[in-house]
């Protein structure tokens, strides 16, 4: 089962896909999507909405897990998080991928056991669960892996379902 982790933002879009069989995680492909800052926000939101729906085209998940926002006092900067967000599961939908969302304090503990651990540590249990020689980066990819590795891991957001 293959499922695509988004980290979401409007400048830079984490994503990160794996592979979940029988228990052990194959790590597919991860980066991000970017969008200038002079570019208008209607056009920027397309490019984040085309760019997910082509990553659903080519790796073929069976259910798309997205970080949900965490409080931020700067309200316009949640809104336009918000926007990006809003547009990558809305891309999911249209391509018939069931989306689950995770906190940040539930990917952490699905990811380390711990729900207040350090940025550092979640990205090294990627890495180690990975396989992987280095730890990913930038932190956007490695967030987006750490939230596709959650749901692989979740049974009580619906994993069973999906596999």
């Amino acid at each position: 089962m293959i499922v695509l982790g988004i980290d979401p933002g409007l400048a830079t879009l984490g994503y990160g896909a794996v592979d979940y069989e029988k228990n052990r995680l194959k790590l597919i492909d991860y980066g991000i999507v970017t969008t200038p800052a002079g570019m208008p926000l209607p056009q920027r939101l397309k490019n984040i909405y085309d760019d997910v729906s082509a990553l659903i085209e080519r790796y073929g998940p069976r259910a798309c897990a997205v970080e949900e926002l965490f409080f931020n006092k700067n309200t316009k900067t949640a809104l336009i998080i918000g926007h990006a967000r809003g547009v990558a599961i809305l891309a999911a939908a249209n391509n018939a991928v069931p989306v689950y969302e995770y906190t940040p304090l539930q990917i952490k503990q699905g990811i380390t056991g711990y729900g207040m651990a350090q940025k550092l540590q979640v990205q090294r249990m990627v890495r180690l669960l990975l396989c992987m020689d280095d730890i990913p980066k930038p932190d956007d990819a490695a967030d987006a892996l750490a939230a596709a590795i959650c749901c692989c891991y979740s049974e009580s957001m619906g994993a069973a379902d999906i596999c």
